[in-house]
């Protein structure tokens, strides 16, 4: 595997020795790093000095003082607004100097496999429109940090990784999501922007918890502490250690998230475990309730004929999934979720627009982060049932300019149930109030549900364009 070398020199404190000075710095602070603007950021490292560290910034002239604490040390360094490129010098009687530092916005990119496909794509899976994406990627005021994949038994001080500048081979390997949304934050603030892209394809939310959040889930086993790579990346907390806690503590504005596929198992503990998650890591960064921005996961559904019969069970849970990330916006502060119920594909798990995605996301980030209230973010909300006869009548929040895809007027994506349960194909139309939907085989409806289903192609947006996510109006249980 492509890390194994890595592994083998991860109990050398740091990577990035620099044999001509005291001081060690995790990788995540070198040349060509982007600091988070117009704040206070953590610096730290280890040195063997008895005396202090001193930390130089060229932006403002100031020194910084430090002395270490058991060989560690870490201090606070003020940022101005965004510019560059600068230099930060650090000595504790050897200088170690950074160069061509630039000062703008800061996100990590995290999850699984739809937020870790590059912009070249999997093998026979493209990403649209990547070829002109790459070709017109020369932008030293984007700067991309690729972590390495790790998973281990114990948290880590650091993980390997280099900033580098976009250029056609850099975003060519790096997050096509990730990449699209800082090139989006770029032409609209005109700043420089920094992407951490942290993610494994594949992956559970619970290899990305920590021991600490984990805790109540006593089902959940934690491994001991042998201070090992897991041979399995989905071993709880492996993820954590290995690539999120090297990097906990850096200045950043927020975090975009795409994951949740590989726990369409279990949507009840994931409405849990994920809010969980994004609490611990907050509290570990110690900056608040920085931007949590995700992805909620798109309709898709396997070849049929490929499929297990494991996979087949699995199937009815993918919109119960959407669902508790669709609750978890709610539980979250300071968070939001992109829908992207329109730009599924039926028959994998990746989707190859991802500029539609990314688009989201920064669609987020720019009016609730940024200000820029002008923008719109958000789809049509579900927000209340009210049942006449064999009528059920729908309203929205967000609902402005309230169609179907292609101005249709009807969609095939409702269906109805009475009190058996039994859901049957039913026909919405779209009135000033919001939508009725009915059908001839329920003659008193108890239930509506909206492209419920693995795989569907939403059709339900507002005047913007923006989806809704598929809903459900009833609470019944989660089929086993």
């Amino acid at each position: 595997m492509k890390f194994k070398f890595f592994l083998g020199v991860l109990p050398l404190f740091f990577l990035n020795l620099n044999t001509q000075a005291k001081v060690v710095l995790p990788s995540i602070f070198s040349d060509g790093m982007v600091l988070q603007q117009r704040t206070e950021v953590s610096i730290w490292g280890k040195s063997e000095t008895k005396g202090e560290v001193v930390v130089t910034t060229s932006w403002n002239g100031k020194s910084y003082k430090v002395k270490p604490a058991l060989g560690n040390w870490s201090i606070k360094v003020a940022t101005p607004s965004a510019g560059g490129p600068y230099t930060l010098v650090i000595n504790d009687g050897d200088e170690t100097k950074l160069n061509d530092i630039l000062i703008g916005e800061v996100w990590v990119a995290s999850g699984q496999s739809n937020m870790e496909m590059p912009l070249k794509g999997f093998k026979d899976q493209p990403v649209t429109n990547s070829a002109q994406i790459i070709r017109n990627a020369n932008n030293d005021k984007i700067r991309l940090y690729l972590g390495e994949k790790v998973t281990w038994s114990k948290p880590l001080d650091d993980i390997k990784g280099e900033w580098k500048a976009a250029t056609p081979a850099v975003v060519a390997d790096f997050s096509a999501v990730g990449y699209t949304f800082a090139k989006t934050l770029h032409e609209k603030l005109k700043v420089p922007v920094g992407i951490i892209q942290v993610a494994w394809g594949g992956t559970l939310v619970q290899a990305w918890m920590s021991a600490k959040s984990l805790n109540s889930y006593p089902d959940v086993k934690i491994p001991e502490d042998n201070n090992a790579a897991f041979a399995n990346k989905n071993v709880a907390t492996g993820l954590f250690n290995g690539m999120i806690n090297p990097i906990v503590g850096y200045g950043i504005k927020g975090v975009i998230w795409y994951q949740g596929e590989q726990n369409r198992h279990e949507p009840e503990n994931y409405l849990k475990m994920f809010p969980e998650m994004v609490k611990d890591w907050r509290a570990r960064w110690g900056l608040g309730d920085f931007a949590f921005y995700y992805v909620q996961i798109a309709p898709y559904i396997a070849k049929t004929e490929k499929l297990s019969r494991a996979m087949l069970e699995l199937q009815p849970k993918v919109p119960f999934l959407r669902e508790a990330q669709l609750k978890a916006e709610s539980v979250i502060p300071n968070s939001g979720m992109a829908v992207i119920m329109d730009v599924g594909a039926q028959n994998t798990i990746h989707p190859p627009d991802k500029q539609t995605v990314s688009d989201r996301l920064s669609f987020l980030a720019l009016n609730k982060t940024y200000g820029m209230t002008k923008i719109p973010y958000q789809g049509p909300v579900y927000k209340s049932q009210v049942i006449t006869g064999n009528k059920v009548f729908l309203k929205f929040d967000h609902a402005n300019g309230l169609k179907f895809i292609g101005n249709a007027k009807e969609s095939n994506n409702f269906e109805v149930a009475g009190k058996n349960q039994v859901f049957y194909p039913a026909k919405a139309k779209i009135t000033k109030e919001g939508i009725t939907v009915t059908s001839t085989e329920v003659e008193n409806p108890v239930s509506v549900r909206y492209a419920f289903k693995a795989w569907v192609l939403g059709d339900l947006v507002n005047k913007h364009g923006l989806p809704a996510s598929s809903f459900r109006t009833d609470n019944w249980v989660i089929p086993m």
